[in-house]
């Protein structure tokens, strides 16, 4: 017995990095044992940024395909894309009208993006919660796993279900609950900034072994170490971070100790990290090799996975319009 419906959405961005993966996809994988979970790539909201929309089909291919190699199961999982269920648009506009506008506005993830792309501020951008929260609520998610800086939004979705049962004196829509991430941000190549793709300091989950190789090399350390004989501080050394997650625990603990009294050097360091990242990457590696073979199955399991959505979208819906009080 399941304990409950988890919805999830990320925007197609492509081929996926460590930090999507740390981040969110092997969440992703384990909640599928225990929930009944719905996994989304939402290619209308990548609309409110993008300026050309000529990757975005294949930006949804390979991140579907990095999800699947990932251990995303078709016959657990409801595995879609968003703009191929209609139904999550006419629930966005049914719930845009008990959304004050002040509420948009005053969200952080709003102002964030008005600063980042002042000459593109459009409806859709604005909208964007109303959208994710029909995401949600349309196939009746108990849980939605994310980091702790969209609980705004969840936030907001579950007020904007109060607005609308209580508008429409009904019980249709449920409040979902924020399900926190557990790993923390994942810290990119130059030791500062979240790993990302637009500040080009991530590495690929596809990466070949030569190429991670080559990017673990230029991770920075501890800015503290110039020389080979000055001890390290792996508290605060991205290096270590990532040891945590790839290296066996008595390798963890060796470098923990020889760091600190310069027992290793940050080559050598990086070089164990790329060999156990690279191992441990491995059987991803193949499995996306193999169903790299056959494009059109990756893209059966997205059409079945949106027939599917459908289905549940519909039967929510057929309870919305009653609500509201649509025409039949």
């Amino acid at each position: 017995m399941k304990k409950g419906r988890v919805f999830s959405g990320a925007r197609p961005t492509g081929r996926q990095h460590l930090g999507n993966y740390l981040g969110a996809i092997q969440n992703y994988v384990a909640l599928q044992e225990d929930y009944d979970c719905v996994y989304c790539i939402v290619d209308l909201h990548a609309l409110t940024t993008l300026e050309t929309t000529l990757d975005l089909t294949s930006n949804t291919y390979e991140m579907a395909l990095d999800w699947l190699a990932a251990g995303l199961r078709p016959d657990q999982s409801i595995i879609f894309v968003q703009s191929h269920v209609p139904q999550v648009t006419e629930l966005h506009t049914i719930l845009s009208m008990v959304t004050p506008m002040g509420k948009l506005t005053d969200l952080p993830t709003f102002k964030e993006k008005v600063r980042q792309q002042p000459h593109n501020v459009n409806y859709g951008l604005l909208g964007y919660p109303v959208l994710m929260a029909a995401d949600i609520v349309l196939y009746k998610a108990n849980l939605v796993p994310v980091g702790v800086d969209q609980a705004p939004h969840i936030e907001f979705t579950r007020e904007t279900v109060r607005s609308f049962n209580y508008r429409f004196k009904t019980d249709v829509l449920i409040e979902p609950e924020m399900k926190a991430t557990e790993f923390p941000k994942v810290i990119g190549l130059d030791g500062q900034q979240k790993m990302s793709k637009s500040l080009n300091n991530h590495i690929e989950l596809a990466a070949t072994p030569e190429e991670t190789t080559k990017l673990v090399m230029t991770m920075v350390t501890d800015p503290q170490r110039v020389r080979r004989t000055d001890p390290g501080n792996p508290d605060i050394c991205n290096v270590f971070a990532m040891h945590r997650v790839f290296s066996s625990a008595e390798e963890v603990a060796m470098v923990n100790v020889e760091c600190r009294r310069a027992g290793i050097g940050c080559v050598d360091c990086k070089k164990m990290l790329a060999r156990n990242m690279n191992a441990a990457l491995g059987p991803f590696r193949e499995r996306r090799a193999a169903l790299s073979q056959d494009p059109q199955a990756v893209w059966d399991v997205l059409h079945d996975g949106a027939r599917r959505a459908r289905e549940i979208a519909e039967a929510t819906m057929v309870e919305v319009r009653a609500a509201v009080g649509l025409a039949k």
